[in-house]
């Protein structure tokens, strides 16, 4: 049984001590260690992607409106520190990794041209800023979006503040709806859950189509 298939066993009308899995697992840490605990948790995500924050940070806002253990304000600051604190570590592991090392990784792996490496390195230098902080208000690219910026040693300062800002948007849109639905919290989990479908059928998609792009490009070589 997947963690998503777990968090969402909570149902509509289910108050903290009814929820189950990890999301019981998750307000249980929330409760425990108050807005740090939100922040090891958003930074385990970012690590550890099928602990989506589509269910931690809603939590975090159903969470801090019982009024036990945080407030609205603190849950969307620690949520941000643990956003930061997860795309450092994965920025640090592709820096340290570097640009060699990853090239050769790809240029092992079958149907990848470097010439295609070089062009992809290429746009995300020329877009480095804007990817990084959109990236962070996109399910399944938050956390990947870390990786190239670190192998192509982006600058540091800007990485950190356009990651600081992205996910502070990201943070307060998930942890306000939380905080607004109170026990209604797992519907943010849905509707954002459908976005994360479309995310990643548009990434099958585009994968796909590049596969049988190149393997029509060998053939005909």
């Amino acid at each position: 049984m997947s963690l998503l298939t777990l968090a969402t066993a909570a149902t509509a009308t289910a108050g903290a001590d009814q929820l189950t899995g990890i999301a019981a697992w998750a307000v249980t840490i929330m409760e425990s260690l108050g807005g740090l605990g939100v922040a090891f948790l958003i930074a385990l995500e970012n690590l550890f992607p099928p602990l989506p924050s589509e269910i931690v940070l809603p939590l975090a806002g159903f969470t801090a409106s019982q009024g036990t253990s945080f407030g609205l304000v603190e849950a969307i600051v620690w949520a941000t520190v643990g956003s930061l604190v997860g795309a450092w570590a994965l920025y640090g592991i592709a820096r340290l990794i570097g640009r060699e090392r990853t090239r050769a990784i790809f240029n092992w792996l079958p149907l990848v041209k470097m010439s295609d490496v070089d062009k992809t390195e290429a746009w995300f230098h020329k877009h480095d800023q804007s990817t990084v902080f959109f990236g962070r208000m996109l399910p399944i690219f938050r956390s990947l979006i870390s990786l190239p910026a670190g192998v192509i040693k982006m600058n540091f300062l800007w990485f950190t503040l356009l990651t600081t800002a992205g996910a502070a948007i990201w943070n307060t849109a998930l942890v306000g709806a939380g905080y607004i639905l109170g026990e209604k919290w797992h519907l943010v989990e849905q509707y954002v859950g459908l976005l994360s479908y479309v995310v990643a059928a548009l990434v099958v998609v585009l994968l796909g189509w590049w596969v049988v792009k190149r393997l029509r490009a060998n053939r005909a070589a």
